[in-house]
């Protein structure tokens, strides 16, 4: 090669065969041509026939493909930082080795960063075969982005287009000391340093693939692993952004993901004392980045366990997921327009938290209440020409339950439960007496309300299904009406003095749907058996 390449593409390489071949393949069909491409490819020890199939690309791509072998050193950092030693390219794009590209993604990229004169560019990523990827950043073309009020914190990897100068100014390199995210202070920095940030979004650049495996060294990590990584992580972010919204605006990921993984449905299957370490691990880095701010815009469940991890309350803590795993979320209870959610260490002296860590503020809590709601009954009848519907739910919700506002509606999601056709659930208890009226009463277990309600439903409505909405502290559910079973009202109803067929049955949400259809002359005329069954059913409706 004796132009300047375009782009280096950098690939640290640990036995990742064979999706190693796929990766190679999407390189040397890029659209960009060989010509502006410089390819080098690391090999980090590989025991699986990685290396040999480096060298039969490099035996084909002399011009292109650069390969090298070491050790193993037990991360991509190392042979990452020894190919940036290397590089020549304008810019560098790092590629992960059981991933790969879309076919014109390196042209595109570069093209991009020349127009907007862009030092960082981030390409639309997704995932293959179960891998998560972030996707609020890709919602459209962006040339400048700001690293503290868009998605791009949650979007830390260093599979971006990097313009090398940038990288050689600041001497940017990963640390070889961690086994995992050792991509992320280094692509922080970049974007802290960076003049501008631009976001390609029309185009699926990179393809993340979750191995069959489960290869991926961010899958092979402990938990203890995972916390020391991130501590260093935060520690690096706190270094290049004073404490401010700036700083939170980017620690938030850090709870939000990699902190929070450490408190999900395996920390019980933990042993004590490395629930205890972790514990003490997350209660250092709360004590030092947990703001009042970052804390208030979490939601009740990570608060809790952030807040009982802080405490060292590690057997509250291990009750909480464990029931929470089990049975869903606890129940809500009602002072006023408050409200908290009851997990272990509530108003417990000796956990010692305050209110506020149990509050629901403001947030909706998924599945809170639709997956603690249990259908006593949900009936329907016919009314004239419409229907009525008898529903008698019990919600997790206890105490002042007058704060809280239902409805049941038809159509489409409101805003806010408190609207023209709405109930307030009054105090004590009482039973519905006619169509339209609540009643509210506690149930015996101090943990539910149960509530009864009798709605018209104007029959072309109920094709669009009910739901019944409940606002909480703020906050909007939803609960479709449970629909398997109950009894069709006559096909007269949309056909008018014709005769239609009607099917029914439950959506995948447990959602009514009616489909109706004209039975035509030759399908059901007069004289046949479902005519007559029908004139009949129409007669005696009159």
């Amino acid at each position: 090669m004796t132009a300047r390449p375009d782009v280096t593409v950098i690939v640290a390489v640990y036995n990742t065969m064979p999706y190693l071949t796929e990766c190679l393949n999407s390189l040397m069909n890029q659209s960009i041509g060989a010509g502006r491409l410089e390819v080098i490819a690391v090999d980090d020890g590989s025991t699986d026939g990685s290396g040999r199939e480096l060298d039969r690309f490099a035996a084909c791509h002399p011009e292109t493909v650069t390969v090298l072998h070491q050790p193993n050193s037990g991360g991509p950092a190392a042979p990452s930082n020894r190919a940036l030693d290397l590089a020549t390219g304008r810019f560098v794009y790092f590629v992960g080795s059981d991933d790969h590209l879309g076919q014109e993604a390196l042209e595109r990229l570069v093209a991009y960063a020349d127009a907007h004169e862009s030092d960082v560019v981030v390409g639309r990523m997704v995932g293959v075969n179960g891998r998560y990827v972030h996707q609020k950043l890709y919602t459209a073309n962006a040339p400048d982005i700001s690293l503290y009020d868009s998605p791009l914190p949650f979007t830390l990897s260093n599979t971006k287009l990097f313009r090398r100068e940038l990288i050689e100014k600041y001497r940017l390199r990963f640390p070889e000391d961690l086994p995992v995210g050792s991509d992320q202070p280094f692509t922080v920095e970049a974007c802290v340093r960076a003049r501008r940030i631009s976001v390609l979004a029309d185009y699926i650049c990179y393809y993340a693939v979750k191995r069959g495996d489960a290869g991926n060294i961010t899958y092979r990590a402990d938990h203890l692993d995972r916390l020391r990584c991130t501590a260093r992580i935060m520690e690096h972010v706190a270094g290049l952004v004073p404490a401010g919204p700036r700083r939170d605006a980017l620690l938030a990921r850090h709870f939000t993901w990699e902190l929070s993984k450490l408190l999900l449905a395996d920390f019980p299957s933990l042993g004590l004392d490395t629930r205890r370490k972790l514990c003490d691990g997350l209660a250092v880095l709360l004590d030092a980045y947990y703001t009042d701010a970052l804390r208030d815009a979490t939601g009740v469940r990570r608060r809790v366990r952030f807040g009982l991890a802080r405490r060292g309350a590690v057997d509250a803590l291990t009750r909480a997921i464990e029931e929470e795993t089990a049975h869903g979320a606890p129940p809500f209870l009602l002072e006023g327009d408050r409200a908290f959610a009851l997990y272990p260490g509530f108003r417990d002296p000796a956990v010692g938290l305050d209110d506020r860590t149990f509050e629901v503020l403001g947030e909706t809590v998924s599945g809170r209440l639709a997956a603690g709601t249990r259908f006593e009954s949900a009936d329907w009848e016919q009314e004239g020409a419409d229907l009525r519907l008898t529903v008698s739910l019990r919600l997790r919700v206890t105490g002042d339950t007058s704060s809280a506002v239902v409805a049941l509606v038809q159509g489409a999601m409101p805003p806010s439960a408190d609207r023209p056709g709405a109930r307030r659930l009054p105090r004590g208890s009482g039973t519905p007496r006619a169509p339209g009226d609540f009643g509210a009463v506690a149930a015996g277990d101090g943990r539910h309300t149960l509530l009864r309600a009798l709605v018209p439903v104007p029959a072309e409505q109920a094709r669009k299904g009910v739901r019944v909405y409940v606002t909480v502290a703020g906050a909007v559910y939803e609960i479709p009406v449970r629909t398997e079973g109950l009894p069709m009202p006559l096909a007269r109803r949309w056909g008018e003095e014709d005769p239609h067929r009607v099917a029914a049955r439950p959506n995948n949400k447990g959602r009514l749907v009616i489909t109706t259809a004209p039975l035509v002359e030759h399908r059901a005329g007069p004289g046949t058996r479902l005519w007559r069954r029908l004139r009949t059913k129409r007669k005696r409706s009159r």
